[in-house]
């Protein structure tokens, strides 16, 4: 083989190498370790906007939860939204109970919290309606009982999904995560492909699978009527994180927007 044969050989192989070389994975900070000015706060019982007691603040570059304000709980269970909705996306943060909780809030509230996606806009969320129409990606710890208690959980306040090929009848799917014990950072991650498959993953490891959220089922109360569709896909929605009288921090929340096919598209 002659050497122009030979350099032209080495110049297409390192232009093939960079043509399929991988492109690096956009993610975007949705928190910036100094304030909530780009989210939102609705508690039950308040207007939107008002963050009694000061529940959702920025502490040492974490988002914490507290209620070391609240004279009593009073069922206040709150969510602080992202200013703006997403669709096909990838979705991912760490948190840690602090195991401090209010013994006047619900027992199941107990190292408990979540996040809440394909929600409902804060603006259209009425002042006594208790849960955001949304799909959870619940967390729990273990309460040291040695009894497994999954995280990486869905809940469905107003909402229903498809699981196992049909929609399923329970408010909460457990997922087949270990329990995690303690104070411990936990890492979450969800992938949302708008109104078709659903995947949580936690500390890597894909745990739970679903499809097809969409309005409908119960738990949720004191909504508008008129936006309560039931059957209707949920394409879209904000993500919110969830206080229900646990004490928990959230840092490294991070969103990866992935593109909407064209058959998807409208």
């Amino acid at each position: 083989m002659s050497k122009i044969s030979l350099a032209f050989l080495a110049v297409l192989l390192a232009f093939t190498a960079f043509s399929f070389k991988p492109k690096k994975e956009k993610w975007v900070s949705l928190f910036n370790g100094k304030d909530i000015k780009d989210w939102t706060v609705k508690i039950f019982h308040h207007e939107v906007g008002d963050n009694y007691g000061q529940t959702f603040r920025v502490e040492d570059g974490l988002i914490k939860v507290r209620y070391d304000q609240y004279d009593h709980f009073n069922n206040r269970y709150g969510h602080l939204y992202y200013k703006k909705p997403f669709s096909y996306y990838k979705l991912r943060l760490e948190y840690r109970f602090t195991g401090i909780w209010r013994k006047d809030a619900p027992d199941y509230t107990l190292k408990n919290s979540g996040l809440m996606f394909h929600a409902q806009d804060p603006k259209t969320i009425l002042k006594e309606q208790d849960w955001p129409i949304s799909v959870e990606m619940q967390f729990l710890a273990g309460l040291g009982d040695g009894k497994p208690r999954p995280t990486g959980n869905m809940c469905s306040p107003g909402t229903d999904v498809f699981y196992n090929g049909r929609i399923d009848p329970r408010h909460c799917i457990n997922s087949s995560s270990k329990t995690y014990e303690g104070d411990q950072w936990v890492k979450a991650e969800l992938v949302v492909l708008g109104d078709s498959l659903v995947s949580h993953y936690i500390n890597g490891e894909k745990v739970l699978e679903y499809a097809q959220p969409q309005i409908g089922g119960g738990v949720a109360n004191g909504y508008n009527l008129a936006i309560k569709i039931d059957g209707k896909l949920l394409k879209e929605g904000f993500i919110a994180l969830q206080s229900e009288g646990q004490e928990i921090d959230f840092r490294n929340i991070e969103i990866q927007v992935l593109p909407v096919p064209k058959s998807r598209k409208k």
